[in-house]
């Protein structure tokens, strides 16, 4: 076989492939036990049929068109071994000559990744914020524990922000009820938000037996869009009482002997989180430091396929959520063309990421073992909630292993960088790596924040933990 290579650009080649017809007996030999094995002839058993007497049932140019259909593929791999160049993409292959018994010419464009200058990652310094736990954020979170042991009192008095009220409420269009939209005994914060859109207005300074009306704006059901009347009857107030912060109350609630031990154990989680962001803050920067270096031309058919990633992901999620894009941008305050750029924008870093942390991998002739990939499947496995065994299945028979394999070398990549670069905190501290690594592979460094802002961690188990309390599992 003979290959050669043209540029095409930066980041496209094309490949040029001549190979004898002795270099495709395996594949024509296949190709003529496949089709014999398909075809019936008096006198031969099914797959036993010479060879002649398939080309005269079937034709030669069948057989040829099997062979020559399994034998690029195959050619097409060798090909790149031998010119050394870095595929990226699934290759444009045209057939330019096929003599009988003689050659087969192809050629093949493809999307290569593209030649470019690393600088040296020593030269590379940045900076993350001071690990600081304040005293303000440890009250905030011993409120928050608190408001979870709340106890819940009747008083007679109009309702005020803060105030559990037990609600009737009936809603009505053109005088006729909403499906779904009645409801007794409901309990609900005033002020909270989470329920009608002009509730809050309506209950404030309400007392128990009072009703009072207002219009809203449906958001959901068939009537979606429409505006509703809404009676709403509060049955009773309820006034939200905290316990004090002493010590019998860190034992019932968190296990602590006291509140100091309690003050104490907060202190060190949100000191964990901080140092977990640090961490996260530290790899980034250096990413970001290390692209800023880089000039990379990025191939078209790769940057493609991330763009429209991103865009199916977006449209999936909202789907998922019941919202419009037209809302989600309304939400977003952005333009459609806005949002448009912003996702070009970031399919062109995530690209631009991929080859060069790649680069650095094949530099630093980085591989991966069998216990750091199954190390990711466990902790994905968590974040899933599902069983090791069960999401290594379903990463396997979904095609995404090589995917994974790859970015979990990318990240090990990323690692190597880190270690020759300079970090510092804001305090101009040099960031101690070793320590560093320990937070961001501990089990608690897949930290993530609820709807109301409170860190947590996923063990495991899958149970999940939160970081302002003993634990307990939600």
């Amino acid at each position: 076989m003979q290959s050669s290579v043209e540029t095409l650009s930066p980041t496209r080649v094309r490949l040029t492939v001549e190979a004898g017809f002795d270099e495709l007996k395996p594949e024509l030999d296949k190709a003529y036990k496949t089709i014999g094995a398909q075809v019936k002839v008096q006198g031969f058993r099914p797959g036993k049929v010479p060879p002649r007497i398939l080309d005269q049932r079937v034709g030669r140019g069948v057989v040829l068109e099997e062979a020559v259909n399994d034998a690029i593929p195959r050619l097409y791999g060798e090909a790149v071994e031998s010119t050394k160049v870095a595929p990226v993409g699934r290759p444009d292959v045209e057939v330019t000559e096929l003599s009988d018994n003689e050659k087969l010419a192809f050629t093949a464009e493809v999307d290569v990744r593209p030649e470019f200058t690393m600088p040296a990652f020593d030269s590379l310094s940045v900076t993350v914020d001071d690990v600081v736990v304040s005293d303000e954020e440890i009250t905030e979170q011993l409120d928050g524990l608190r408001e979870r042991f709340a106890s819940l009192s009747p008083v007679e008095r109009p309702a005020t922000k803060g105030d559990y009220v037990t609600l009737d409420l009936v809603a009505t269009v053109d005088g006729e009820e909403v499906p779904g939209g009645t409801a007794q005994g409901l309990s609900y914060e005033v002020g909270s938000g989470t329920l009608l859109d002009g509730i809050d207005e309506a209950v404030t300074g309400a007392s128990g037996g009072d009703t009072r009306t207002f219009q809203t704006t449906l958001v959901a059901g068939e009537l979606e869009g429409k505006a509703a009347d809404v009676a709403v009857t509060v049955r009773s107030v309820n006034e939200r009482t905290l316990p004090e912060l002493e010590d019998a109350w860190a034992q019932s609630a968190a296990g602590f002997e006291t509140l100091d031990e309690l003050t104490a154990d907060v202190r060190a989680r949100l000191d964990r989180v901080k140092r977990l962001q640090q961490g996260v803050d530290a790899r980034d920067n250096v990413l970001e430091a290390l692209l800023a270096q880089i000039d990379v031309p990025l191939p078209e058919s790769v940057l493609a396929a991330e763009l429209e990633w991103r865009k199916q992901t977006t449209e999936d999620q909202l789907a998922r959520a019941g919202q419009s894009k037209e809302a989600f941008l309304a939400d977003q305050s952005k333009t459609a063309q806005e949002w448009d750029a912003e996702l070009k924008d970031g399919a062109e870093q995530a690209v631009k990421a991929q080859l060069v942390l790649d680069a650095v991998a094949d530099a630093e002739e980085l591989q991966i073992s069998d216990a750091e990939l199954n190390d990711q499947l466990i902790r994905r496995a968590a974040r899933a909630g599902l069983a090791p065994q069960d999401y290594a299945t379903r990463i396997v028979q979904s095609g995404q292993l090589q995917g994974l394999v790859a970015e979990v070398r990318r990240g090990k990549a990323l690692a190597t960088v880190m270690e020759a670069a300079t970090i510092k905190d804001a305090s101009g501290n040099v960031i101690d790596l070793e320590q560093l690594r320990d937070d961001m592979t501990s089990p608690e460094a897949e930290v993530e924040t609820d709807e109301d802002g409170r860190p947590y961690h996923v063990h495991g188990d899958g149970a999940v933990h939160y970081l302002d309390e003993d634990d307990h599992n939600h």
